[in-house]
């Protein structure tokens, strides 16, 4: 069995950052990272669910929401991937979004979205605070972040 993408990533040396995963056609797949791999330091389920739910709406309620794919979380607990499309937006625009709902993400006041037995399967676990404190860390992080620094 090949393997895939993600497994070829030396996690030994990976450090948080926004990193250009792979390219599928017009679909770039970016792998947004919070946190070192493999140190016990992961995101809790609470963190990764709130910050999905006010992440992927504010993406998919952004003026570039046509070239929104994917966000979700990582498995590992370490990060989240997002996917666009880079024939409507250039890689430049692709770091720009994700600061842009980072920052937005960090600086949310609203109600969480999607927080209600009707519209989620585990709408408990969700947390407004929680979700604006890891999106304050990843904004300030990736505040200065460029193409060239895409690369692992």
């Amino acid at each position: 069995m090949e393997k895939i993408a993600s497994f070829q990533v030396d996690h030994t040396t990976l450090r948080p950052g926004m990193y250009l995963s792979r390219r599928d056609g017009n679909v770039v797949t970016f792998d947004l990272r919070f946190k070192v791999p493999n140190t016990g330091d992961l995101l809790t389920n609470a963190e990764m669910h709130s910050v999905e739910h006010i992440i992927a709406t504010l993406l998919r309620n952004s003026p570039q929401k046509d070239g929104v794919i994917y966000f979700g979380p990582m498995g590992c607990q370490t990060g989240f991937y997002v996917l666009l499309d880079n024939e409507q937006l250039t890689m430049e625009e692709c770091i720009a979004l994700v600061q842009s709902v980072f920052e937005a993400g960090a600086n949310y006041t609203g109600e969480m979205p999607g927080k209600s037995a009707v519209e989620c399967g585990n709408y408990i676990n969700l947390d407004v605070g929680l979700a604006r404190t890891q999106c304050r860390y990843y904004a300030d992080l990736i505040r200065d972040w460029t193409v060239e620094r895409l690369a692992y």
